[in-house]
């Protein structure tokens, strides 16, 4: 086996091809085409491992994407590209999926190694569809564009997961890797886990280091980093980490609408990468040795999206491409492949989210919610994990109303001004102690009383209360809208 050094020069010599022309299949130069995957061989690296729902990641690739099943007489279709080297064609989607609900079943492998993605088994847990299965993707439920066109992303929401425990190629053992995920950067929660990569065959976690997989949101349970999150770490199995130690690492938050996150790993080495996909390059969020007991890795090769080794299936976040590589993809490979992402186009799509918004505290992660789902008059408004439903959504209307249920608005309880004032639910009305700023500075402050909205004594526990109190610029009173 080569060394690191020498790999790695081989791979950055290959990367001064990656400006010109990259071999796609054996055939001839596609260099108006090339790819993530024609970039990653082009450096020594080729993809092992391909999965996108909204484009093609080889620069000749015109096979299937990913498949559909209608709910209306549990038919499929596959859903291709537009053209050879191109986006997906969400128009057979929707054309298919008119009238009825759509789940996405197959994740297909653009590599040819045909390490497809399914519906995940039970493993130590079990998930909640028939069978301790995991639920399968709603088709319809991460609607983007990318290069102007329509697609959709693989929306997780806890319970939903995708596994392949049988694959060919995929790094095992301590053998050197690359992954990468194209993620939605604003979907995430603080469970475990929203992983993508590399895991253990038998849906055990009865060791460490037989995992190496991207991780993606706020988790604090193991590893994590500086601020709320969200950050991304690497799953190794026994531990998310987010560095060299167990537990905290000075790993700084990444906050964009679309993230790019990167593991790679080979013997006693392994790096965090990331950056904003659609703009800019990558940042280094760390490069070092491995972890205390996961030196050498024991890798198994099976690959999962959604779930953590075990199939813990509390994780939360969208996706929408990644790959895993043969090899420890150089710098330079990687900067290219960013490049490549950025230039892909990706955004959200036109609209406002018909379901509103999650406003999300600052200090905890966590968001405000309606307890119970409850719609009575007067019901104080509290912090909860953060899972999507329809009493976490808000509405900002023009009229400066934060509407929940869409007829409930946020009401300062007895339209009082005091710090204290209980933060509620009420019919909405129109009066002043309905009406909130969001503010530039992350605050919501009430129009009527001019006092911040925050979670009472600086908590952060499921179950705090959120009240009105006298803005002091603390991390309990900062909230993000989050779609």
């Amino acid at each position: 086996m080569l060394s690191g050094y020498l790999r790695r020069a081989l791979a950055a010599g290959a990367s001064a091809l990656l400006a010109t022309a990259c071999l796609v299949g054996g055939g001839t130069a596609q260099a108006a085409t090339s790819q993530p995957c024609d970039i990653y061989a082009a450096g020594g690296t080729p993809c092992v491992a391909a999965h996108s729902t909204t484009r093609a990641l080889y620069g000749n690739y015109n096979g299937p994407l990913y498949q559909v099943r209608r709910s209306s007489d549990n038919t499929t279709r596959d859903i291709g590209v537009l053209s050879p080297g191109g986006v997906a064609n969400a128009a057979a989607q929707d054309s298919f999926c008119a009238g009825t609900n759509c789940v996405i079943t197959i994740i297909y492998d653009q590599s040819g190694r045909n390490n497809r993605l399914t519906q995940a088994p039970p493993g130590y847990w079990k998930g909640p569809a028939a069978g301790g299965y995991d639920n399968l993707a709603d088709a319809k439920a991460a609607p983007i564009t990318i290069g102007g066109q329509k697609a959709y992303g693989v929306r997780v929401e806890p319970g939903t997961g995708y596994r392949n425990n049988h694959t060919n190629g995929v790094a095992t053992g301590d053998q050197p890797e690359g992954i990468y995920a194209v993620v939605d950067g604003t979907h995430y929660n603080q469970w475990c886990c929203f992983d993508y990569g590399n895991a253990q065959t038998d849906g055990i976690a009865d060791s460490p280091a037989i995992m190496e997989t991207v991780y993606f949101g706020a988790d604090k349970q193991w590893g994590y980093g500086a601020g709320a999150g969200p950050w991304i770490m690497a799953d190794l199995e026994w531990g998310l980490f987010s560095g060299v130690n167990a537990g905290y690492n000075n790993l700084a938050p990444i906050n964009h609408r679309f993230v790019t996150a990167m593991v790679k790993g080979e013997p006693n080495h392994w790096a965090i990468r990331g950056g904003d996909a659609q703009s800019g390059g990558l940042t280094n969020y760390f490069d070092g040795r491995r972890p205390n007991g996961y030196n050498p890795m024991k890798k198994e090769g099976a690959i999962l999206l959604g779930i953590g080794g075990d199939n813990s299936v509390s994780g939360r976040g969208t996706f929408f491409e990644g790959v895993l590589t043969s090899g420890y993809p150089s710098a330079a490979t990687e900067d290219a492949v960013q490049a490549n992402i950025a230039a892909a186009g990706y955004a959200p799509a036109g609209g406002t989210p018909q379901q509103g918004v999650e406003i999300v505290g600052g200090q905890s992660g966590r968001c405000v919610d309606v307890p119970n789902s409850s719609t009575a008059n007067g019901t104080q408004l509290q912090l909860w994990d953060c899972w999507s439903g329809t009493n976490q959504r808000f509405t900002y209307t023009s009229g400066k109303q934060l509407q929940v249920y869409g007829n409930k608005c946020l009401d300062a309880y007895g339209q009082g001004t005091a710090n204290g004032t209980q933060v509620i639910i009420w019919d909405c009305n129109g009066q002043a102690n309905q009406q909130w700023n969001v503010n530039s500075n992350g605050t919501i402050t009430g129009v009527q009383s001019g006092k911040c909205m925050e979670a009472s004594n600086f908590g952060t526990a499921n179950g705090t209360k959120v009240q009105l109190w006298s803005c002091t610029g603390t991390t309990s009173q900062k909230w993000t809208l989050r779609s």
